[in-house]
């Protein structure tokens, strides 16, 4: 799991949402807001819709806090991911896995381009 300097509360995850910066991967949609902290921080939401159970809802946050602990130590980014409307994730189906992690990497590379390219203006 993530230590809480990681994550996001309640009201930064507001803030963050009315302040956004978008990317979009095929599923999932990622909401950025640039921060002055020296490492990102992210969130995920998961509404009951696209997660059936609370242990399917807390598999996928798990599994998203997992792959987000290294990016997040090179952004200076709030991310907060969104399922797009339709989205069905099963923690028991392998394809929902990889492609899940798939799109998370793939995101998180477009906001590091995206913050690379800030830098060198």
């Amino acid at each position: 799991m993530i230590s809480k300097e990681y994550r996001l509360t309640e009201n930064e995850l507001r803030k963050v949402l009315n302040r956004k910066k978008p990317f979009f991967s095929y599923v999932w949609i990622a909401n950025t807001m640039q921060n002055k902290i020296a490492h990102g921080r992210c969130a995920i939401l998961l509404s009951s819709k696209c997660t059936k159970g609370s242990v399917n809802r807390n598999y996928w946050r798990r599994k998203f806090y997992d792959i987000s602990l290294f990016p997040l130590n090179n952004l200076s980014f709030d991310v907060v991911l969104v399922p797009k409307k339709g989205t069905i994730l099963d923690y028991k189906n392998n394809e929902h896995i990889i492609e899940f992690e798939k799109n998370i990497q793939f995101l998180y590379r477009k906001i590091q381009e995206e913050y690379n390219s800030k830098i060198k203006k």
